[in-house]
């Protein structure tokens, strides 16, 4: 029997998980949607297999599973929205920044199950990274369940909830640094006379491949370097400078700045 999931928000995660887990087609789910802005969502059901909901309680109440793709300043009423809706086996699923579990069952009750996830934009081309975190009361079909979600736009990796604000800086946020890194070598490229497009594709592609190096390979990121720097050659002079400008330093220093802000968010909402 096919797992009725609701998404409430059907932003970009929101409406990623759904083309997902609709072109998986794998028959498992039942997918369900609710969202404010009523021409996204009406888009989703010409698109995909998706009944639209006519209100938060509505989905809540015929939904197993609830997908919370909402900012954290809306949580709050969303959850409120909620309540009295759910059954003690609905299963939550929130893929806000920084709110913590006990968060959810401070509003929606101890009992209730709640799953901690931290996805990535890329989830919405199928090549996300989302890490996730379950509360004890979910049993293991139940998590290979909400990790099948997941897995149809991406990988998935579970992790202790006392580091998933940690974790925000190198999942959730990095492909902004990256994309700024990919911007800058194309504006070299560019100041070198090279086409702004090419500039772009170029840069792109070699992160590209520089990162299934990694992934594939299993190799140490400094093994790859080193790969790639000849003694005397152009690219050790390229990451020598790198270093005399902090690079490393400052892609550091700037995660350390965002995983405060993500601790900082949970402490705001919660007041």
């Amino acid at each position: 029997m096919a797992v009725k999931t609701g998404f409430i928000g059907t932003g970009n995660i929101g409406s990623a998980l759904i083309k997902g887990l609709s072109i998986a087609d794998t028959g498992n789910f039942e997918l369900y949607a609710y969202d404010i802005n009523k021409t996204v969502t009406k888009e989703l059901a010409s698109l995909y297999p998706v009944r639209v909901m006519s209100s938060i309680p509505a989905l809540v109440k015929q939904c197993d599973i609830v997908v919370i793709a909402v900012k954290p300043v809306y949580m709050r009423d969303v959850l409120n929205e909620c309540v009295g809706s759910f059954s003690d086996s609905t299963i939550f699923v929130t893929v806000a920044v920084g709110l913590p579990i006990k968060f959810y069952k401070k509003i929606l009750g101890d009992s209730i199950k709640i799953v901690r996830t931290m996805p990535n934009t890329p989830t919405l081309i199928g090549e996300g990274m989302t890490v996730v975190s379950f509360d004890k009361s979910i049993n293991k079909a139940e998590r290979e369940t909400v990790k099948g979600i997941f897995k149809c736009v991406g990988k998935v990796e579970e992790l202790d909830e006392s580091l998933m604000s940690e974790v925000t800086a190198v999942t959730g946020s990095s492909p902004a640094y990256v994309y700024l890194f990919i911007e800058a070598m194309a504006d070299a490229a560019v100041q070198s006379g090279i086409a702004r497009a090419l500039s772009y594709r170029l840069a792109a592609q070699a992160v590209l491949g520089a990162a299934k190096m990694v992934l594939d390979t299993g190799k140490h990121p400094g093994e790859l370097k080193d790969m790639v720097c000849s003694p005397g050659g152009t690219t050790i002079e390229a990451v020598a400078m790198l270093e005399r400008k902090g690079f490393r330093d400052a892609v550091i220093t700037s995660m350390i700045e965002c995983t405060k802000k993500a601790r900082e968010i949970a402490k705001e909402i919660d007041k």
